[in-house]
């Protein structure tokens, strides 16, 4: 058994990681798009030899730009940077597991909307890696079947979902989705608002452009007095 871990180690020597997690993902059938969270795939020590290959390959990219990563003392350390920024915080929601919620019962059996938001949104458009900065709001109906979670783990599991390269259109259907899992509500309600730098930065280059969209499930579906009273207690708050 050690002979054939010792031989596979020999194999692997000088392999990518980046290789060797795909390779994995791709034997175990499971889908790695940008907005996919793949912490389960990943070995002890993996994510430091990830984040050591993308500053190799970004200074590889600096070169490929003519930009002077030696004598412009500002771009000396760009590369690791930019690979510290993608790996462990911005793209972080990618590599790391979700953020522990705790659920507790809805022993006084709490039945009336409830609004959490706003919360601060920090993403990246999938298509240019540009920056997508806004707000979301979250309504939830519970019943008294319904699992509770803290204040603060919405914000955490937000983080947690937008910290991934994707469009807003998706990411506010991946939250909405793990929101309901957990808790197992009436209803359910997601909104965003957000700026995209994409449009603003390059293309249309329009300052002003913002893309607002929302997900609605259960009672929020069925029903159009808790959908407007659910929007109007967003407006109310909107700043």
């Amino acid at each position: 058994m050690s002979s054939k871990k010792e031989n596979q180690d020999a194999d692997d020597v000088g392999v990518p990681v980046s290789v060797k997690i795909r390779e994995r993902l791709k034997k175990a059938q499971v889908r790695f798009h940008a907005n996919d969270n793949i912490s389960d795939y990943l070995e002890p020590g993996e994510l430091d030899a990830i984040y050591a290959e993308v500053k190799d390959k970004m200074k590889d990219v600096l070169d490929s730009l003519v930009i002077d990563t030696v004598g412009d003392h500002n771009t000396q350390d760009t590369a690791n940077r930019v690979a510290k920024m993608f790996v462990k915080e911005v793209f972080a929601g990618r590599y790391l597991p979700m953020p522990s919620l705790t659920e507790f019962p809805n022993v006084s059996q709490l039945n009336e909307l409830m609004v959490i938001g706003p919360i601060a949104v920090r993403s990246a458009c999938s298509h240019h890696l540009c920056p997508i900065m806004g707000k979301v709001w979250i309504g939830v109906l519970p019943n008294k079947e319904s699992n509770l979670i803290g204040l603060s783990k919405y914000a955490r599991m937000t983080e947690w979902v937008m910290g991934r390269p994707q469009i807003q259109e998706e990411a506010v259907i991946q939250l909405a989705d793990v929101l309901e899992e957990k808790m197992k509500p009436l209803g359910l309600a997601v909104v965003m608002d957000a700026d995209h730098l994409c449009m603003q930065w390059r293309g249309v280059k329009d300052s002003d452009a913002k893309m607002l969209n929302s997900v609605m499930r259960g009672t929020f579906l069925k029903d159009p007095n808790l959908r407007r009273e659910f929007l109007s207690l967003l407006g109310s708050r909107y700043k």
